[in-house]
C-alpha cells in the first residue's frame, strides 16, 4: 500500500491524510495481485509538481501513478523490454562494452527490484537497481503519448549497466542521481563481485544524444572507512535545483566523510580505472581511531573542593581559546550554524571532567559537564626536548587529582609523566627521575598543563594510578606486579616493591588508605598508622587474585594472600566500600540470615568466628584507622563470581566470605557508585552486552539492561579498555568513530538539563522576532523594545528577493499538496470547476475551519407547492422527505458527492444545494467573527510577552543569540 503522511510543524506530529493509491486498481491493470508485494520505494515525477508517483514493487513493477486525476499514466516491467538493448560496463574503454540484439534471459523475466531513483531533472528517465547486481535507465519520457504510439517507441526504452561481469554480484542497495547539461553522476554502492573491497563507485554518464545512445565515461571507487551506513548530496546553494557539490558518506559506526564534487571531478579526469580521492573527514570532537583511543577516564570536581573556581577559570578561558582559534584560521568544515546550550555556570553545583589517552601519547582533556563537550586541553607526548625514551608509547593509564588538578599519565613503556593545570611562577623545571637519580631541567614558560615530573622506574606497562593522601601521594601499578609509590611535592621515589614470583601478574586494582596524624615512627603494627603522618595501606589486586597489603611509609608488605575462587578465573576489580554506616556495617552482615538463591545467583553467608589460620597476621587494635579497616568491606570481582569480603579478616589472613555469588555470564567490566549517602550501587557489564545493577552490600539484582537496547552496540573486546564512569553514575563508551554517555540515575538528568543540549532552531528567538517585526517604529518606542533586538530582527527578516520568491512558491506547491492529497482517491471535486477558479482569489467557502462544521436550518422554511411531487431526487440528494425538510449534518464534499452520484440536475436539488451552502456561509462567518476576535486579543498578549522578551535578551551575551 502507497499512504500519504504530512508532517505538521506547528503540532509537530506526523499526520495520516485520507489519500491512498489504490492497489485494486494497479492490480487490475497488470493483471496481477499485489497483495503480498512489498513496495521499494515511491519517487515524485519532478515535472508534476508532486501530483505523479512513481511506484517501484518489489517485483520489478514499475506504476507512474497521476493522484490528481486518479489514474495509471504508465506501466513499466521487464515484459515491456524489447529485443534492443545495450549493456554498459563501467569503463569505457574495456572490451566488454557491446550492443545485443538477443532476447532476454529467462531469469531476467522477473527481477526483483532493489533501489530506484531519478536519472533525468523533468522525471523523464529513471535509473533502476536490482537485486542480481544490474543496473537499468527506463525512458519514461512516453508517459504522455497516446498508447499506440507508446507501443512503437518502447524499443529503445531500456540501457542495462553493469559494473562486474562476475557471475554473482552485490545487489544495488544505493543509487543516487546528480544530473549536468550531458547527463549526470551516479552514485553506486553495489553492484561488484560479491566479496570484493567494499567501496562506494561513482559513474560519470552521457545520454546528451538519448537514451539509446548512453555512454559511461568514467568511473572512479571510493574507499569507504568502515561499513557502509548511508550517502547524501547536497549542495552549497540550496535554492538551486539538482545541483550538487558535496558528497558525504556515513559508515558504521558513525564515521562522516566529506567529498567535494570538484576534487571528484578532477579525480575522474585522470581517467584511472581504480582511481581513489581523499576525503574531508568530519572534524570529530572526540577522536576514537585517529588517532587511536587507548584508555579513559571520567572524574567529578564538586562545589566544596577548593580546587573547583580555578578548574571553572580553566574551562571558561579554554571556551574562548577555541572560539578565538576559529575566528583565525576559519572552519573548513561546511557545516556551520545552530544555537549553543546554555552556558557554563558558575554557579553549577559540579563539574565533569572528561580525559583520553591514545596510542601516539597524547592525551586530551574535555568539559563534559554539559552535554556539548568542549576540548580543553591537547596535551603531546613530547616533553620539551628531554629524552625519556619511547616519547610516543601508547597511554595505558591515567590518574587525575580533583584537589591538587595534577594528571599522571602512565603509557606502556613504564614512563609516568606528572602534570599540573594550574602553572605558577614557581613552575619553571622539570625532574626526570630514573632508578640511577634525579635530572632537572629548565622548562619553557607558556599556557597550559606544565610537566613537573617524568618518572622512568620500570621498563613494564604502567596498568593502573591512583592519587592518595589528598594528591600528595601517587601509587603506580606495574604489568609484572610491582608498585611504586611516589611523593608529589619533591618528586621522589618513596619505594618500589619486590618483584616476587607469586605477585608476578598485572596489577587490575588499587585502593589506598592514609591515616591524618602528625606522628613519624616505622609501621609495626595496623594500629600505630593513626599514629604516624602520612601513612597507610595500599591494598592491590592482581589479575591471578592475588591480594597484597602494602605499607605506605617502608614498602613491606603487611598482608600477601591468594583468594580462592569457586572457579578459577581472571580478576576483574576490587571495590573498597566504606562500612562506616549502619547498613554497611559488617557485623550486621555477618548477623543476618542467608539469602535465597535466585537465577543465576548463589548467596551465601559464613561466620567470620572461625580461628585466624596465619598467626604472623598484623592484627588491628581499637584505633581510629583499626575502626576504618574493621567497617570497611571489600569486593572482589570475578569473570564468573562476586565476593565480599570483611577487609579487617582478609588482612588478618581469612579466607571466608560474607557473600558470595555465581555469575551465570562472563563479567568483563564493573564500577560502583552512590545513590545517595547510604546507598551503593554495583554495576556489572557482561561480555554479551547486558547490563546488570545489583545492591551493595546484599548483591541483590536492581535491574537489568543491554547495550544492545539502549545504543543498538554489540560489545566489542577493545572497547572494555575505554570505558569509564563517574561516581555519580554516569558511564561513557567508545564504539568505532562514536563516543556515548548514559547515565543510570534519574536525578542526573538535573546535571544534563535538557536545555544544555545544542540545538538548530531557537523556538524563542524566532518568535520575538516575528513578533518584534510585527511592531511598528513608534510602537517599539512606546512599548520599550530594545533598537538593537530590532535591528537583529530585521537581519533575520530581510533576505534575497529570488530566495523569498523560491521560498513562496515552495509554500504554495505544499498547500497544492495538502489539497490534493486531502481527499480519498474518486472523491475530489471536478477539476474544472477547480480550473475556472482565480488561483489567487479567496473565498469564503475555501476556508478551513478547525472544528467540524454542522449544516443547520431555520426552524421554519416555506416550500413551493409545486416541488412536493418531487421528493423523489430530493429524497436522493437529502435523504429526507419530510414536511419541514431540515438538512441533515453533512459536509459540503459529502452533499456534491451525492449530487454527482444521482445525476439529476432538477432546479429543486440545485436550490436545495444552494440553500444549504447558504447556511455553511452563514455558520463560517460566525466562526470568523469569533475566531478574528480571538486572535486581536492573542496578538495584544504576544506583542506584550515579545517586548518583555527582548529586555532578557538585552541581557544574553552574542553567542547565547
Amino acid at each position: 500500500m502507497v499512504y500519504v503522511l504530512m508532517f505538521d510543524s506547528e503540532d509537530r506530529k506526523i499526520k495520516i491524510l485520507p489519500y491512498y493509491v489504490p492497489t485494486n486498481v494497479i492490480s487490475e491493470a497488470v493483471g496481477m495481485s499485489l497483495d503480498h508485494v512489498s513496495v521499494v520505494r515511491v519517487l515524485h515525477q519532478p515535472s508534476s509538481n508532486g501530483k505523479r508517483l512513481l511506484i517501484a514493487y518489489e517485483n520489478g513493477l514499475m506504476v507512474l501513478w497521476d493522484a490528481s486525476e486518479d489514474r495509471i499514466v504508465l506501466i513499466r516491467g521487464h515484459k515491456d523490454i524489447k529485443l534492443k538493448r545495450k549493456i554498459v560496463t563501467s569503463y569505457p574503454n574495456d572490451s566488454r562494452v557491446q550492443l545485443s540484439d538477443d532476447k532476454l534471459d529467462h531469469e531476467e523475466e522477473d527481477k526483483e527490484i532493489s533501489s530506484v531513483s531519478w536519472a533525468s531533472n523533468d522525471g523523464s528517465v529513471v535509473v533502476v537497481g536490482y537485486v542480481d547486481g544490474d543496473i537499468m535507465f527506463w525512458d519514461l519520457s512516453t508517459a504522455d503519448f497516446p498508447p499506440d504510439q507508446q507501443v512503437e517507441r518502447l524499443s529503445n526504452n531500456v540501457v542495462k549497466l553493469q559494473l562486474s561481469s562476475a557471475d554473482r554480484r552485490l545487489p544495488i542497495i544505493v543509487l543516487h542521481w546528480c544530473a549536468n547539461n550531458s547527463g549526470g553522476k551516479l552514485f553506486v554502492y553495489g553492484g561488484h563481485e560479491i566479496g570484493s573491497e567494499e567501496v562506494l563507485t561513482v559513474l560519470s554518464i552521457d545520454w546528451s544524444c538519448g537514451i539509446e545512445n548512453l555512454k559511461c565515461t568514467d568511473c572512479i571507487d571510493v574507499t569507504l572507512h568502515g561499513s557502509f551506513a548511508d550517502m547524501t548530496l547536497l549542495s552549497t546553494d540550496c535554492h538551486t535545483e539538482g545541483a550538487c557539490n558535496m558528497l558525504f558518506i556515513l559508515t558504521s559506526p558513525g564515521q562522516l566523510d566529506l567529498y567535494d564534487n570538484d576534487c571528484l571531478s578532477s579525480t575522474i579526469s585522470q581517467q584511472e580505472k581504480k582511481a581513489s580521492v581523499p576525503p574531508v573527514l568530519y572534524p570529530i570532537l572526540i577522536p576514537t581511531l585517529e588517532p587511536h583511543m587507548t584508555t579513559a577516564r571520567l572524574d567529578v570536581v564538586c562545589q566544596d573542593v577548593k580546587s573547583f573556581r580555578a578548574l571553572f577559570e580553566i574551562l571558561v578561558a579554554a571556551k574562548h581559546r577555541s572560539i578565538q582559534n576559529k575566528k583565525s584560521i576559519g572552519i573548513k568544515w561546511p557545516l556551520t550554524g545552530g544555537v549553543l546550550g546554555q552556558p557554563f555556570k558558575e554557579n553549577h553545583p559540579i563539574i565533569q571532567v572528561y580525559i583520553a589517552g591514545y596510542q601516539d601519547g597524547s592525551v586530551r582533556i574535555w568539559d563534559a559537564t554539559y552535554p556539548a563537550f568542549s576540548l580543553v586541553y591537547d596535551i603531546k607526548s613530547e616533553v620539551n626536548d628531554i629524552n625519556i625514551g619511547n616519547a610516543s608509547a601508547p597511554v595505558s593509564a591515567l590518574g587525575f587529582c580533583p584537589d591538587t588538578l595534577h594528571l599522571a599519565v602512565g603509557d606502556e613503556s613504564g614512563v609516568v609523566r606528572l602534570y599540573g593545570l594550574i602553572r605558577s611562577s614557581d613552575d619553571s623545571t622539570l625532574h626526570f627521575v630514573t632508578e640511577n637519580g634525579t635530572e632537572v631541567h629548565n622548562t619553557h614558560k607558556g599556557d597550559g598543563p606544565h610537566c613537573k615530573a617524568v618518572f622512568s622506574l620500570q621498563n613494564s606497562a604502567v596498568y593502573s594510578l591512583q592519587f592518595a593522601n589528598f594528591g600528595g601521594k601517587l601509587v603506580v601499578g606495574y604489568e609484572h606486579g610491582q608498585v611504586a609509590m611516589l611523593d608529589i611535592s619533591s618528586s621522589s621515589v618513596l619505594f618500589v616493591t619486590k618483584t616476587e614470583s607469586n605477585t608476578s601478574s598485572a596489577v587490575v586494582s588499587m585502593h589506598a588508605n592514609f591515616s591524618d596524624s602528625s606522628l613519624n615512627k616505622p609501621l609495626e603494627s595496623v594500629s600505630d598508622i593513626s599514629e604516624n603522618p602520612g601513612m597507610g595501606l595500599v591494598y592491590v589486586m592482581t589479575r591471578d587474585e592475588h591480594f597484597v597489603a602494602i605499607d605506605t611509609m617502608t614498602g613491606n608488605m603487611a598482608c600477601s594472600r591468594t583468594m580462592s575462587p569457586s572457579v578459577k578465573s581472571n580478576v576483574i576489580s576490587m571495590h573498597i566500600i566504606d562500612g562506616s554506616t549502619s547498613d554497611l556495617s559488617a557485623e550486621k552482615l555477618t548477623s543476618t540470615s542467608p539469602q535465597k538463591s535466585d537465577s543465576g545467583m548463589q548467596a551465601n553467608i559464613q561466620s567470620e568466628n572461625a580461628q585466624v589460620e596465619d598467626e604472623s597476621a598484623v592484627t588491628v587494635e581499637n584505633s581510629y584507622f583499626g575502626q576504618i579497616i574493621s567497617n570497611s568491606l571489600i569486593l572482589l570481582c570475578y569473570e564468573n563470581e562476586l565476593s565480599l569480603h570483611s577487609l579487617n579478616f582478609v588482612i588478618e589472613g581469612s579466607s571466608k566470605y560474607i557473600r558470595k555469588v555465581n555469575l551465570v555470564q562472563r563479567c568483563c567490566w564493573t564500577t560502583t557508585f552512590k545513590k545517595d549517602e547510604k546507598e551503593c550501587v554495583l554495576v556489572l557489564l557482561y561480555q554479551s552486552g547486558d547490563i546488570e545493577l545489583r545492591s551493595l552490600p546484599a548483591l541483590e539484582v536492581l535491574g537489568e539492561s543491554s547495550l544492545m537496547s539502549i545504543l543498538r552496540w554489540n560489545l566489542e573486546t577493545n572497547m572494555v579498555k575505554t570505558i569509564c564512569s563517574s561516581s555519580n553514575g554516569k558511564i561513557i563508551l567508545v564504539n568505532g568513530n562514536e563516543t556515548a554517555c548514559i547515565s543510570l540515575l534519574n536525578c542526573e538528568n538535573e546535571f544534563w538539563t535538557p536545555e544544555s543540549f545544542p540545538c538548530l532552531h531557537d523556538e524563542v528567538l524566532a518568535a520575538a522576532v516575528d513578533a518584534t517585526a510585527s511592531l511598528s517604529p513608534k510602537q517599539n518606542e512606546r512599548k520599550g523594545a530594545s533598537s538593537i533586538f530590532v535591528n537583529i530582527a530585521k537581519n533575520f527578516k530581510a533576505g534575497n528577493a529570488d530566495q523569498n520568491a523560491n521560498q513562496s512558491v515552495h509554500t504554495n506547491r505544499l498547500e497544492n499538496l495538502k489539497q490534493l492529497f486531502s481527499s480519498p482517491p474518486f472523491l475530489k471535486s471536478s477539476s474544472s470547476t477547480v480550473d475556472k477558479q482565480d488561483p489567487f482569489a479567496i473565498d469564503i467557502d475555501d476556508i478551513q475551519i478547525d472544528e467540524p462544521v454542522v449544516f443547520s436550518s431555520p426552524q421554519k422554511i416555506d416550500i413551493d407547492k409545486r416541488d412536493k411531487g418531487k421528493g423523489t431526487d430530493r429524497q436522493k440528494l437529502l435523504e429526507e422527505a419530510s414536511s419541514d425538510l431540515k438538512p441533515k449534518a453533512r459536509t459540503a464534499e459529502e452533499i456534491k458527492a451525492k449530487y454527482r452520484k444521482t445525476g439529476t440536475g432538477d432546479a429543486s436539488a440545485a436550490a436545495a444545494l444552494a440553500r444549504d451552502k447558504l447556511v455553511e456561509r452563514q455558520e463560517k462567518l460566525q466562526i470568523l467573527n469569533e475566531r478574528t476576535e480571538e486572535l486581536q486579543n492573542g496578538a495584544q498578549d504576544f506583542a506584550s510577552m515579545a517586548t518583555e522578551l527582548a529586555k532578557r535578551m538585552e541581557n544574553r551575551k552574542w553567542w547565547q543569540l
